[in-house]
């Protein structure tokens, strides 16, 4: 995969927040592109006054003069507003979007579809990355429309690897699944962090030596898991002894339904996030 962007790229960020800044922060820290080549909009004076600061990118106060700075063919725009400003966002950019601009979007239940007929382009991708994206460790799912093609999608790698990984999927619905799976996923593991920290305090260590406990415990796991290749499953029993501690925690974690309860939290953030699809 190449490590770079042409430098006669330019990328035009729809909305500012946090996630955008991780995915302008990554990509300046990795050297993809340069300060000029990124610019982006936001409605506050104070937030545009603090980007331009801190990463020397170019600001605007509307939409569509963020999409105007760069005018070439291999300029990219990425759609990062909130999924209840989409709506205005795609009115502020009609006319704006060139018909051979990429544009790639991370606003949660928004289909390609709805932002391909509302641009008039059919360059889409859709793309969902987590809260560990701020950090450079995210994990992000993306499809694209068939219009979108091997170069495109190579530079789409390129962009969202400032993330942290990247995983392409065949179809749309199954970034639907991603959002219940991978998006919405930080929220169970940090839920099942606070519960573990709440449960060690409970037993007498104070809240910070509990929560160091917890989080290297859970990082551990997961980097063992990683480097093992092992089915999780394998993994549980390898630590689980007859009668003992392991054994007597599972029991009550079976007892409890709690494989029962995560599945069902996952289908329903899955059925939230078509149902948010559904309402543009």
């Amino acid at each position: 995969m190449i490590k770079n962007i042409s430098k006669n790229t330019g990328l035009s960020f729809i909305g500012c927040g946090v996630m955008a800044e991780s995915m302008i922060a990554g990509l300046l820290r990795e050297k993809i592109v340069g300060p000029k080549q990124i610019a982006a909009s936001h409605p506050r004076q104070e937030r545009r006054d603090e980007l331009k600061k801190r990463h020397g990118i170019k600001v605007f106060t509307d939409n569509a003069s963020a999409v105007k700075a760069f005018r070439g063919p291999e300029s990219v725009v990425v759609l990062c507003v909130k999924p209840q400003r989409i709506n205005a966002a795609l009115r502020d950019l009609t006319g704006s979007v060139k018909s051979d601009q990429l544009v790639i979007s991370i606003v949660a239940g928004t289909t390609i579809e709805t932002i391909s007929n509302s641009l008039s382009s059919d360059l889409v991708v859709r793309a969902m990355p987590n809260t560990p994206s701020q950090i450079g460790a995210g994990m992000t799912a993306w499809t694209c429309s068939s219009e979108v093609d091997d170069g495109h999608k190579s530079k789409v790698r390129v962009l969202l690897s400032a993330l942290g990984k990247e995983l392409f999927v065949e179809t749309e619905n199954m970034i639907d699944m991603a959002t219940s799976l991978s998006a919405t996923g930080p929220t169970y593991t940090f839920m099942v962090m606070e519960a573990m920290t709440d449960a060690g305090v409970h037993l007498g260590f104070s809240r910070e030596v509990s929560k160091e406990l917890v989080q290297q415990t859970m990082l551990g796991s997961v980097l063992f898991a990683i480097e093992s290749h092992k089915h999780p499953a394998e993994l549980r029993n390898m630590v689980t002894s007859p009668g003992g501690t392991s054994a007597e925690a599972i029991y009550q974690m079976e007892k409890g339904a709690l494989r029962t309860v995560l599945s069902k939290a996952i289908y329903g953030a899955y059925k939230r996030a078509v149902e948010l699809g559904k309402k543009k």
